[in-house]
């Protein structure tokens, strides 16, 4: 009986150490496969929000980051840029912003969270080009006199104003994206997520 017994036991010794260097094997050879399945460090960096200090930017200067391969520009309007905005309502196409370009929360007469800062993809939605600024006035810049600054696209010569807000009768058919962002901190902003964490 005491041989049966020491039997035994060495059986389930052996039965749990072989169950235990099973398991561990099936897990070493499962973390593989389950890591394969998470995004990659690229993707995650390619679709990452992106946080940008905004404070030393001077009115009437413009900065340009990347966010999820797309030039995004920030630009603090000076106050004669601002001006120019509600006297190009007739001028533009979408003077309100009804299409879809925006977050609702960027659905007003500037296109932005704060008055002096725009926000928006640098990316022409005709075709993709991506326009230039030409913040000087007219002639200066080869534009007509009454063109008063904004954003040209060079491939077919569609023009935007300092809201992104595309004139009348130019190939691009909406106004420019505006990303969805949020401020941090009056100087910081975090471009790809808003006040819901979209």
């Amino acid at each position: 009986m005491s041989t049966e017994g020491k039997v035994d036991c060495g059986r389930r010794r052996l039965i749990i150490a072989t169950a235990a260097v099973g398991g561990a094997g099936a897990v070493t050879a499962l973390v593989p496969f389950l890591s394969s399945m998470l995004p990659s460090e690229r993707a995650k960096a390619a679709g990452a929000p992106v946080e940008v200090d905004v404070g030393s930017i001077a009115p009437g200067q413009m900065i340009t980051v990347e966010w999820r391969g797309k030039p995004v520009w920030i630009l603090n309007r000076s106050q004669d840029m601002l001006d120019t905005l509600a006297k190009l309502d007739e001028a533009v196409a979408d003077p309100k912003s009804e299409v879809k370009q925006q977050p609702a929360y960027c659905q007003n007469a500037t296109r932005s969270i704060k008055t002096n800062l725009l926000v928006a993809v640098g990316i022409c939605t005709h075709l993709g080009c991506s326009p230039s600024s030409k913040f000087k006035k007219g002639a200066d810049e080869g534009m007509a006199s009454e063109w008063p600054g904004g954003f040209l696209c060079p491939c077919h010569g569609s023009t935007f104003d300092f809201a992104g807000r595309v004139y009348k009768s130019k190939p691009a058919p909406t106004n420019l994206e505006v990303p969805p962002h949020v401020y941090l901190t009056d100087t910081r902003i975090l471009i790809g997520e808003d006040q819901k964490g979209a």
